[in-house]
């Protein structure tokens, strides 16, 4: 690189390439190792199936096929790379990717067009990628990443994804510096060993692994995630040790930039994963490019079944091998000579749950829907008629036993997201259940849900959880949303990216301290979610203090005790953008 970092690439061309042929390129940056040293090296060097790493092998030999190259890089201060990382995304890795797209175009092969994609990490870094304004990159597809990391990802609602945060750091030092490839005295070596490999593959030249011994000692100075979010309480707090803030490193903070490159952008999302769909919902409606997006029901990174209204062990639909067909063709479009480049039609497709059906539209939330409230009323009752007595108050004493489950849309497993019958849980959680339904309710959007909360301690935490009860009792997760109440003023100023519902910045100057005893105002999103609820079953409506196995504990210490108001004074209610029936 300009600064003499190497940074580690592997090069993939198709078998029958001819000499003088010009193809394009499809390039993935990573910073979860761009290839595997094999102990058989006879086995093909790069990730295939095992337990902790990504699926390459059929993504290259899709797009080979097709008649792209492929190009995988190791990101600076990771893998093979040289360098160090002082915060995810810094400018100097995103420098970097540009600077490979030259070399690409640089070479015999390449018709000097690139496009990018990748998934999580690697789908920030396509999106990042643009930034650049390198005319070379024509196209991207940012799957499953984060283009708001505070809000969808990091601190949802304000509050530390500390569980999260824990694996990826621990994650991160794994590849960052591959244990086992100098000595087998840690206990991963073990686990290593069975799926047959030693570490991160050192480039060609290599053959010593001295250049590879350089590069992870300088890994040693990466920065730590998981400490560095701990000291975050705002959005603009600094991460680790450098100047930048996470607005800083996230895609939306770009919003000119990745316009003025005006490269195509395919975005994709799960209802399920994180606040992945948010993402790809704000930038569908806040960026001019070129756009289409996809949202389904799946694991993070579309490689299984996420869906609760089936059962866990489903297939994916559609297909990996479908998926990649389909990115094929939206690369086609922009990177082949053969190829006139139509418009893009804008178009968002998106499934709903239990209808198990997919639909188009161009415009969030779809044409048609309406938002239909419901009140939080006594006997735990959820009514779209609102509470006319003067006094009425539910008391609950937060359960720091309650959780959404390990395996949930914030740990972004790619193999399992396991959402089961909620009914035992709820049991700890303050509820509110509607009437049976006399018809179907499609739920479309952004939920948004207002409480008038008190608590008799000054810091905690709001999670709300929209559920489906069926005929027999089951209880089923649709989607929820959570606000650290220091984070409560709505803000009145433009968001820097399409919002739907209340806009909170997360910001120093923003921050209300809770003051114990006080009823306050609490307005803020739910993920986003398309939905069937059906004739017979019932909507709930359930409030908690604490997620154990995925968020920080607020407070730190002491048992709070939170009052809800649901009265003609202070009316708790959940608008529900309905697009389909009417419920009376």
């Amino acid at each position: 690189m300009r600064d003499g970092i190497k940074i580690a690439i592997d090069v993939w061309l198709p078998k029958d390439l001819s000499p003088g042929t010009q193809i394009p390129t499809i390039l993935r940056t990573t910073r979860y190792w761009r290839a595997v040293d094999w102990i058989d090296d006879t086995r093909e060097a790069n990730p295939t199936t095992t337990h902790f790493l990504p699926v390459y092998s059929q993504d290259i030999d899709t797009f080979n096929q097709a008649g792209y190259a492929v190009v995988l890089v190791d990101t600076r201060g990771t893998g093979a790379s040289f360098g160090t990382v002082s915060v995810p995304y810094s400018p100097e890795e995103v420098k970097d990717y540009s600077e490979i797209v030259n070399w690409i175009i640089s070479q015999p092969w390449s018709n000097q067009k690139v496009g990018t994609y990748g998934i999580s990490y690697d789908g920030n870094t396509a999106e990042m990628l643009a930034v650049n304004n390198n005319p070379a990159v024509k196209a991207i597809v940012p799957q499953f990443n984060d283009f708001d990391s505070y809000a969808h990802l990091l601190f949802p609602g304000g509050i530390l994804n500390e569980g999260f945060l824990k694996g990826w750091s621990q994650s991160n030092k794994l590849f960052d510096l591959s244990p086992c490839s100098f000595a087998q005295a840690e206990d991963i070596c073990e686990d290593f060993k069975k799926a047959g490999i030693i570490g991160v593959k050192p480039v060609d030249e290599d053959k010593d692994r001295r250049l590879l011994a350089e590069a992870i000692q300088q890994h040693f100075a990466n920065v730590d995630v998981y400490e560095a979010a701990k000291q975050i309480t705002y959005r603009d707090d600094s991460f680790g040790q450098s100047d930048l803030t996470i607005e800083n490193i996230s895609p939306y903070n770009f919003k000119k930039d990745i316009e003025r490159s005006n490269v195509a952008i395919y975005s994709w999302g799960s209802w399920l994963d994180a606040g992945t769909a948010d993402g790809v919902l704000n930038r569908f409606m806040t960026f001019k490019n070129p756009q289409k997006a996809t949202i389904g029901p799946w694991t993070h990174g579309a490689y299984k079944q996420a869906n609760p209204y089936l059962p866990p062990d489903s297939p994916v639909t559609p297909s990996r091998e479908e998926q990649l067909a389909d990115i094929v063709n939206f690369f086609d479009t922009y990177l082949k000579d053969i190829y006139k480049k139509p418009k893009l039609e804008r178009e968002l497709k998106y499934y709903t749950l239990a209808e198990d059906k997919w639909k188009t539209t161009k415009v969030w939330p779809p044409v048609g829907t309406k938002n239909q409230r419901w009140f939080l009323g006594a006997n735990n009752s959820l009514a779209t008629t609102p509470p006319t007595q003067q006094n009425g108050e539910d008391n609950y004493t937060v359960n720091f036993e309650a959780t959404t489950g390990k395996d949930t849309r914030w740990a972004q497993n790619y193999d399992r997201n396991n959402y089961p019958d909620r009914s035992v849980e709820d049991q700890k959680l303050l509820t509110y259940t509607s009437d049976v339904l006399k018809n179907d309710v499609e739920i479309t959007g952004n939920p948004v849900v207002t409480l008038y909360a008190s608590s008799n301690a000054n810091d905690g935490a709001f999670y709300v959880y929209l559920e489906d009860v069926d005929e027999n009792g089951k209880v089923i997760y649709i989607t929820e949303g959570q606000l650290r109440p220091l984070h409560r003023k709505i803000s009145n100023q433009a968001p820097p990216y399409v919002i739907f519902g209340p806009y909170h910045s997360f910001k120093q100057k923003d921050g209300l301290p809770l003051e114990s005893g006080k009823v306050n105002e609490l307005s803020f999103n739910l993920l986003p979610t398309s939905v069937l609820v059906k004739k017979g079953h019932r909507i709930r409506v359930a409030i908690a203090g604490h997620d154990q196995d995925n968020f920080v504990r607020l407070p730190a210490e002491g048992i709070p005790e939170i009052s809800i108001q649901r009265n003609a004074v202070f009316a708790s209610y959940i608008d529900l953008p309905v697009s389909r029936g009417k419920q009376r």
